[in-house]
């Protein structure tokens, strides 16, 4: 059975309804695409493919769409195309134009009101196409911000100032902060649950973890139960294809076809993604 990619709320939705959480996987390239979606065709898993504005300007948008529409012209599994951390107006246009159907709007470095107001001008934008938006409140540390492990507190998502977030700008789902962070973690997370739970309890809409690498599975499940319906993973695939990818160019230095270092990286990849996908409860749900 052919399938279309599909709006982002369809996959979410069942998932908060029914307590599991969708993976959302960063694509850079062919590889890449073809290991996640070999991952959740292998595990029957609904799976939303996200590219970042570098990944973007990497590859091209049109490249990116023309890959997983491909993709996903091929896959059994329902697929959705997320624009992840997109913080300008035009790129989310533009992935809009390219058939994009998730999109995530980050405003979260603006003050409240004027993260509400931007957030709605896309929202606003989106949904006359019927592409649902994600919209993030609080500062999530790591690479993407420089964050002083001292500011950690100021920079948490307010569970008031979220309800009031996600009334006014009708966002799909919500991505805060309540201790995860961007790349690799120096030490063990650890996640604010109460405040995730009071957070969910006021805007009753799926609630996105960012920074998903790392964080252990104990966590994970927690978060699932307090509302969690959309983790991001990035950093965990990149680890697993590239060991892999330098494995096979450590044993054939002499070696000169791509396609023989390329293809266990995605192997590799392919491995991780179904992990995240069992862990995440998606598994046996497409």
């Amino acid at each position: 059975m052919e399938m279309a990619l599909v709006p982002g709320i369809e996959l979410l939705r069942h998932a908060h309804e029914n307590g599991y959480a969708i993976g959302s996987f960063n694509i850079n390239n062919m590889e890449i695409v073809q290991a996640i979606v070999a991952a959740a065709e292998a595990e029957r898993s609904p799976v939303m493919l996200q590219s970042s504005q570098g990944a973007i300007q990497y590859a091209g948008a049109p490249y990116l769409a023309a890959m997983v529409k491909a993709a996903a012209e091929e896959a059994t599994v329902p697929i959705a195309l997320h624009l992840d951390h997109g913080t300008d107006f035009e790129v989310a246009v533009r992935c809009l134009r390219h058939g994009w159907t998730s999109l995530m709007y980050d405003g979260s470095k603006y003050p409240l009101e004027e993260n509400i107001a931007r957030t709605r001008k896309v929202v606003e934008m989106a949904h006359a196409v019927g592409v649902s938006v994600e919209g993030e409140l609080g500062k999530i540390g790591g690479v993407e911000e420089q964050v002083v492990v001292s500011e950690r507190e100021a920079l948490f998502t307010d569970p008031t100032e979220a309800e009031t977030f996600v009334r006014e700008t009708g966002v799909d789902y919500l991505a805060v902060a309540i201790g995860t962070a961007h790349g690799l973690y120096k030490g063990r997370p650890d996640l604010d649950f109460p405040r995730l739970a009071e957070i969910h309890r006021r805007v009753g809409i799926p609630i996105v973890l960012h920074g998903g690498s790392g964080v252990p599975e104990d966590q994970v499940r927690e978060a699932i139960r307090l509302g969690v319906a959309k983790i991001n993973i990035d950093t965990e695939l990149r680890q697993a294809f590239l060991e892999a990818l330098r494995r096979e160019l450590d044993a054939r230095p002499n070696e000169l076809d791509p396609r023989k270092v390329l293809g266990p990286g995605r192997a590799a990849m392919t491995e991780r993604v179904r992990e995240k996908m069992r862990l995440f409860g998606s598994s046996g749900r497409a």
